[in-house]
């Protein structure tokens, strides 16, 4: 041990505080500064050890064990500076720098292959990026969901409604043969006679609504075919503008070169008809209703915009099921939009419905130009 000890303070030697002339001023210059460097370096491996420890799933944590452990080293270093002023413990102050040499050493060696792995982490811009992109995806998998649970809610209610409507007009078929037969019979004038008149028209009436719910149901027969859409939708034209009324201002903007599609005519001359009249009830005061159609990829977008009164989420949401309106009793069946669905689903075509309260409503329909895409279903 007294060996140990004259190496490390070398007797005879004398401390740094003589090489400083004792100088009060200097004498205290190094020891403050190395005080307050060597608290300043203890304090930095507390921080780095408390955030391993707080924080245990951060990669290259080792790293931080490692400089923190240099950076104690190189604390110690400047107290024993401050011991050497008063003490020739110069023996004791080279075990301690090359104590720092070797951790130093070590971290510099181990340090640069890690950087390009740190260099390709993500930074804190792309992570926000990244968890933006992560929100839209998960709002538009939430979205995609809802509109899988509508979809599948609206094909278990048009096959309900298919198999209601079918015997429906079965029995129609019957009831209208009967007045028919029983109106030959009757001579012409009669209060039964004008009676039997009023039942077939009644009749009548209920044929026409049966045939909606077959088609908002898939079950109606319609002739598909490749077809040019400009003359359907400039043919409809005075039907539109006779319908809707003189307050409203019809626009068609069509483009010259439109692709055929694959459609019914006759239900897409109604379904263009449903939507305007919709459009207008959307403009009690009057206004314009701009029908427009593009080409896109494979298909044909058939546009009607209004600036009515819109609907809100909870409307907007229900608008295609059968039978919901929001217009006063007796003033429609609500199966306006539900017929077109119907109608499109049919034929391999979709719609979208974008709206909002003050802003209007905007209805797209998209028909297919390919045949053998949709083949399948227009076959079954």
């Amino acid at each position: 041990m007294d060996a140990l000890m004259r190496w490390l303070i070398e007797t005879g030697l004398p401390p740094h505080g003589f090489c400083l002339l004792w100088q009060p001023q200097l004498v205290a210059l190094h020891v403050i500064s190395d005080a307050v460097i060597g608290l300043a370096y203890f304090s930095i491996p507390v921080a780095l050890a408390w955030l391993v420890l707080k924080r245990r799933q951060i990669e290259f944590n080792w790293v931080i064990v490692l400089f923190a452990a240099f950076i104690l080293a190189c604390g110690t270093t400047h107290f024993i500076s401050i011991l050497v002023l008063w003490v020739p413990a110069y023996g004791l102050e080279g075990i301690a720098k090359a104590f720092t040499a070797v951790v130093s050493i070590a971290t510099a060696i181990l340090i640069w292959p890690i950087v390009p792995k740190i260099l390709a982490m993500p930074s804190h811009a792309e992570l926000q990026r990244l968890n933006a992109e992560l929100v839209r995806e998960a709002e538009a998998r939430a979205h995609a969901e809802e509109q899988l649970r509508q979809s599948q809610k609206m094909e278990a209610f048009g096959q309900l409604t298919g198999g209601i409507a079918h015997d429906f007009n079965n029995l129609l078929l019957i009831v209208a043969g009967n007045i028919e037969r029983a109106m030959r019979a009757v001579p012409q004038g009669t209060p039964a006679a004008r009676n039997l008149a009023n039942a077939l028209t009644a009749s009548d009436r209920a044929g026409a609504l049966t045939a909606q719910l077959l088609a908002f149901a898939r079950k109606s027969p319609l002739e598909v075919r490749l077809q040019e859409v400009a003359p359907i939708l400039e043919g409809t034209r005075d039907l539109l503008a006779q319908a809707s009324g003189e307050n409203i201002d019809i626009t068609l903007d069509i483009a010259d070169d439109l692709h055929p599609v694959l459609t019914d005519r006759n239900q897409l001359e109604n379904a263009m008809l449903n939507l305007v009249l919709n459009a207008r009830d959307a403009l009690p005061a009057g206004g314009k209703v701009e029908i427009a159609a593009r080409n896109l990829d494979n298909e044909v977008e058939i546009v009607v915009r209004d600036e009515g009164a819109g609907m809100d989420e909870a409307t907007l949401a229900k608008a295609t099921e059968p039978f919901f309106t929001t217009k006063p009793i007796g003033s429609g069946s609500g199966l306006g939009l539900s017929q077109v669905y119907g109608f499109l689903h049919q034929i391999g075509g979709r719609m979208q419905i974008v709206s909002s309260p003050g802003t209007g409503t905007t209805v797209r329909l998209f028909l297919s130009t390919e045949r053998e895409a949709h083949g399948a279903r227009l076959a079954g």
